[in-house]
């Protein structure tokens, strides 16, 4: 069976992509009046849950995509030169880094005696989700614009063992995976400053460090040999055996692995790389299967809508939620509000949470309908 033609998408990228979206507003959005489900909440610090799942999962996706993007930028007869891509890659990863900025200063919006304010720059948080989007694009697509893919599965399998070495030979050698007590959170201390760093119920640690960046690479550049992978394999049973293959592989390196450096997202580990990598190709192999060769279509085109607007969705979320904890009374907010009065009373618990969640994700899935039909896609 041929592969498919280089103009043409693989459905099952773009459902995998629009999965992920969709997951991803649904754990960042638990209702309040509740504690939500454990598989809904991130790990404390070691451990894994399928919130922990959706982060890397973007970073696969994004991979996936960025095979389509470096064919056309490259395959036009009067393709531009390298020099003219690379400040297009950068160009992007420039605005991608930005933008989180202004999110992450957005989200800090709360209300004073006098109004409205935000935090002080000076103690603005510098790195966070988009700006490890934009780092990890930015490596992965330089390192996929010059490297063939032998070279780039080299340069991955050495980037996560150097990253296991560098957290064990510079962390506190009594507990080099300490959350007060790794290299990831020195490097950030020294470089970022306390002030610009992440703080949640006491601990100074940031979850998306400048170390960490280096390993959640390689989950871009697995998604982008995936997707090579399957654009010049073509839909067949051989393809999907060779991909499950390759996931059961690499999670059961991931468990082993565990043994030695703990699965983490927070210090994104060697170990969390595999076991979400071997997660990802899992499910895609999954899709692909009835996607592409058993051509099921039910559901197929709710979730490819969220994923041909990923990053607008993901802003669009954080915008609405923010908005929505305007004050409503003296000591509520909007969100407080609609769950005690609708989604508490409904389903009493995490139910209502989750429900919360569903409601506010289908709110972000309409306008990215709109979006859709009115064929307007936001490129960054």
């Amino acid at each position: 069976m041929r592969s498919p033609s280089d103009n043409q998408r693989l459905q099952s990228l773009d459902v995998f992509r629009g999965m992920t979206v969709f997951l991803m507003i649904v754990v960042n959005t638990q209702g309040s009046g509740a504690v939500p489900y454990g598989q809904l909440m991130h790990a404390d610090w070691n451990g894994f849950t399928l919130t922990d799942l959706v982060f890397p999962s973007f970073l696969f996706a994004m991979g996936n995509a960025l095979v389509f993007a470096l064919r056309k930028g490259q395959g036009a007869r009067d393709q531009p030169p390298k020099r003219r891509l690379i400040l297009r890659i950068a160009r992007r990863a420039l605005l991608i880094f930005l933008v989180g900025l202004a999110l992450s200063w957005y989200t800090t919006m709360h209300f004073t005696a006098h109004g409205i304010a935000f935090v002080d720059p000076a103690h603005l948080r510098i790195l966070a989700v988009l700006q490890r989007i934009a780092l990890c694009y930015g490596l992965a697509a330089l390192m996929a614009l010059y490297l063939p893919p032998g070279s780039l599965w080299i340069v991955s399998i050495a980037m996560l063992l150097g990253y296991w070495l560098a957290l064990f030979l510079g962390g506190d050698p009594a507990d080099p995976y300490g959350p007060t007590t790794n290299l990831v959170r020195v490097i950030d201390l020294h470089v970022l400053g306390e002030a610009h760093m992440y703080r949640e119920r006491g601990l100074l640690f940031d979850p998306e460090g400048l170390l960490s960046t280096l390993p959640a690479t390689v989950n871009v550049i697995a998604g982008y040999l995936t997707g090579k992978f399957l654009m010049e394999n073509g839909r067949t049973a051989r393809t999907v055996l060779i991909l499950s293959a390759a996931g059961l592989l690499l999670l059961g390196l991931g468990i082993l692995w565990d043994l030695d450096i703990p699965v983490n997202k927070k210090l994104w580990t060697s170990s969390f790389v595999l076991v979400t990598t071997g997660i990802d190709l899992l499910v895609m192999s999954i899709l692909f299967y009835w996607v592409e060769i058993r051509r099921w279509r039910i559901g197929v085109s709710f979730f490819t809508v969220l994923g041909k607007n990923p990053l607008f969705v993901y802003v669009l979320s954080n915008l609405l939620l923010v908005f929505l904890i305007w004050p409503v009374g003296s000591d509520s907010n909007g969100i407080d509000w609609i769950n005690a009065i609708f989604f508490q009373q409904l389903a009493p618990g995490p139910l209502g949470a989750l429900l919360f969640a569903l409601a506010f994700t289908l709110l972000c899935w309409i306008m990215a309908w709109w979006l859709d039909r009115k064929k307007i896609y936001l490129r960054l």
